[in-house]
Order: C-alpha cells, then structure tokens, then sequence
C-alpha cells in the first residue's frame, strides 16, 4: 500500500513516461510525420464544402434512390467529406515517404485508423443487417490493427503456408478466406446490378411482360455465375478444369433434381412462347385467378378472395390451363335463368337484356343476347348472354348485379320464377280409399 501512496514513486513513473516520449515520440521523423498529418488536414478542410456538396446531390440520383441501402449510404456521404479528404492526402504522404525511404510508421498507424472508421461507418450505412455490420467493423478494425504494428504481410504469409496441395492445384488458409471475401462481394455486386437492371428493362414498355421477365432471370443468372467463376478464379482455379465437372454435376442434378429441373425448364418455356404472362387471367384445375408474377420455379396465382397459389411451372405446361386474357381480354358470361309456362318468354328476353345492358362493365357493343334454351321441366330455361373486358375484376360479383336487375325486372312485370312442383295423381279404384288424420294434441285418441 506504500508503493501507491509514497510521492516519489509518482515522480519516477512521470520521468519514465518522459524519458520514453522522449525516446519514442520526440524524434525528428516522428514530429515531421505528425507535422505532415496535422497540415494535411488544412487542404482537408478547404475542399470539404466542396466535396460536401457535390456528396449531397448524390441524394438526388433517382435510379439509384430505389434502393434503402443507397439512400442511407448517401445521406451518411457528406459527413465523410472531411475524413475521405485527410485519408487520401495521408496516403499520398505515406506513398511519398516510402519513395524516398523515408519512416512512415505514423504516416500508416493514422491511415489504418481512418480507414478502418470509414468502412465501419459506409457498412453500418449499407448493411442493415446488425450482425453483418459488426461482422465488417471486427473486420476492418482486425486488419488496421495488423497494418499498424506491422503485423499485415507476415500474417498473411502466414496464412498462405497453411495449404495442402491436391493434384496441381493448391489450397490455402489466406485463399479460401480470399475466396469467401471475393465471392460475398461479388455476389452483393451482381445482386444489386441484376435489380438496377431489372428496374430499367421494366420501365422498356416496348417489351411484353413475359419478355421482361425473361431478361431480369436471365441477367441474374448470368451476372451470378460470372461473379462464381471471378471468386474461383481468385484463388487459382483452372476454369477449364471445370467442363468436365460441371458436365458431370449437371447430369447428377438432372437424375437427382428432376421436378426442381423440369420447372425451371418449364419457366423459361412460358417465358419463351409467351403463352401466359404477369397480368393473365387463368384458370386451371379449381384454381381461377390472375397472375402475379412468373418465377423460375413457380407461377403465383392470385384469387379474389385473396389468396395466392404457388403453381408449379411444369402443370402449366402438362395441364389444361384456361388463359381468358391470352390475346383478348374480352370474356363473355352465360347466366341461366327460368321461367314459368305461363308467362311470355318474348317479353321475359327483352327484360332480361335491358337488365344486363345495365350493368357498367357489360359490354354495349356486342351487347347482352337472351337465348331461350329449352323446356325444362319446371321451367322455360333462358340464358343471358353477356361480355366483359375486365376478368380480373371478377366474375360472381357481375353475374350477381346482372342477377339481381333480373330479379327486380321479373317482380315489376309480373315474370314468375318457378320452382320444382310434382303433381300426384290418384287413379280410382273399387276400393275405398280412408284417410286417418291424427292429432299431436290427443295421441291416445285418434279419431279426434
């Protein structure tokens, strides 16, 4: 307890604290380093208004703003004006002093850290996800650490001697690591160029839906698999090696992936013939309802009581499929509807037209047509003939308006709508015929 309280154990640590600045800080090539920092940081400050501004109107790029990562990243952009300016100029030193063998050791230590600050803060920006964005800050404050004592190069070399060597081909620690880096990045890369791109061929109405589709699916896959073969390649492998591979992976993932492959055949083939597209009306099996999108694996269908059904590709293509809107979007309706014999059917047709022509999405022209159909049983069938140009809209609500004008047209003219009656004869006979009535109210009596 001494040691802590006795004065002159404070005066020796503040000499050694003195001697070791003097030693380590107050040298020549340290205070120029420092120098050179601090005065970097005033043509930093000059052209930061400058830089500011010009980051800002980044704000204002529209192809880029449908993106929730870029709008963050451009409004966090102008507060790095000042630390994007120093880092460069930093760089600039440093690069000058390794040129001319001078020390750089304050040079590096201070562009690690502004590096390593700037690419936690653009992280932070872009990825939303917390765990990815702490995933980069370690990262980049792991790799500033080594760049700082010096420790970068031999760390890496390092890791480059943990390999195994398979065939020709050699594996190691630092280039799978490389790879992984490169294929994330890469991937990030062509994810994003296949939305920009897709929202750009959307906006071509020159081109059908289904073509529009085609092109988005095809990019993608494409900007995919260049950025697989760029992350290979960074690690040294042969792309030529991979033919015969990939023809063998190709035949396994045919036999072992028949359905999965089947449809994603099937949704280039509809893409292809255009046979249904984003928008159609369809109806296939119990499913009726128009489609949502066209996805490689599957089409969804969406019904008008809101539900979405996942319909395989391959059904589309193997099955029935009814596409009201394939090249016409007009649909016509039939509506039956019954009479009794004792009313005129001349007349019940002209009612039933009038209250069809009521109706705002029945078509005026061709305009709604009663056909009498036949005698019926009960009833003189009639059916009301009738075409739409919006199925997407719905087909019970409109046969129900239609119903509905029938129903009150019929009431104000006196049509009478029948209903099943049977008639029951009774032939006479030498024997009488007794009916017994009985009472709920005297069950013990029944002549009462």
């Amino acid at each position: 307890m001494e040691q802590f309280t006795n004065p002159d154990q404070y005066l020796l640590w503040i000499d050694q604290a003195i001697d070791w600045v003097q030693a380590n800080i107050l040298l020549g090539p340290i205070l120029i380093q420092i120098a050179a920092c601090l005065l970097a940081m005033l043509p930093a400050l000059l052209l930061r208004p400058t830089l500011t501004s010009l980051l800002a109107r980044l704000q204002n790029w529209k192809p880029l703003l449908h993106y929730a990562g870029f709008r963050r990243l451009f409004s966090v952009l102008p507060d790095l004006a000042f630390p994007l300016l120093l880092v460069v100029l930093v760089w600039v030193l440093e690069a000058i002093a390794v040129q001319t063998g001078y020390r750089h050791n304050i040079l590096r230590l201070v562009a690690s850290l502004l590096n390593a600050w700037i690419v936690i803060r653009l992280a932070a920006a872009v990825v939303n996800d917390p765990v990815w964005s702490r995933t980069i800050a370690a990262v980049a404050w792991g790799l500033a650490a080594l760049n700082i004592v010096g420790w970068l190069d031999p760390t890496i070399a390092a890791l480059d001697s943990l390999a195994m060597q398979v065939g020709s081909f050699r594996v190691s620690v630092y280039g799978v690591i490389k790879a992984i880096l490169s294929l994330a990045v890469l991937l990030w890369v062509a994810s994003f160029s296949s939305r920009l791109f897709e929202q750009r061929i959307k906006k071509v109405h020159r081109l059908t839906p289904s073509v529009q589709v085609l092109m988005s699916k095809l990019l993608k896959l494409v900007l995919l698999s260049v950025a697989v073969l760029f992350a290979l390649s960074t690690i040294g492998v042969d792309l030529t090696a991979l033919a015969v591979f990939g023809g063998a992976v190709g035949v396994g993932i045919g036999l072992g992936l028949q359905r999965i492959v089947a449809n994603l055949i099937s949704g280039v083939i509809l893409l292809l013939d255009r046979s249904i597209k984003p928008g159609d009306v369809i109806a296939i099996g119990e499913t009726f309802g128009w489609i949502q999108s066209l996805g490689a694996r599957y089409t969804a269908v969406r019904t008008r009581d809101g539900t979405e059904f996942l319909i395989p590709n391959e059904d589309l293509i193997t099955t029935q499929v009814e596409n009201w809107s394939h090249t016409d979007v007009k649909l016509r309706l039939k509506v039956p509807v019954g009479i009794s014999y004792n009313c005129d059917p001349h007349f019940a047709i002209i009612l039933c037209n009038e209250a069809a022509g009521k109706c705002a999405r029945v078509q005026d022209t061709p305009g709604p047509n009663t056909l009498l159909r036949g005698f019926g049983d009960n009833s003189v069938d009639l059916e009301i003939r009738f075409w739409i140009t919006d199925p997407q809209n719905g087909r019970g609500n409109i046969i129900s308006e239609v119903l509905l004008n029938v129903w009150d047209a019929f009431k104000d003219n006196d049509i009478e709508i029948p209903f099943p009656q049977r008639d029951l004869h009774l032939r006479s006979s030498d024997a009488p015929i007794r009916v017994q009535m009985e009472s709920t109210d005297h069950p013990e009596n029944p002549d009462t």
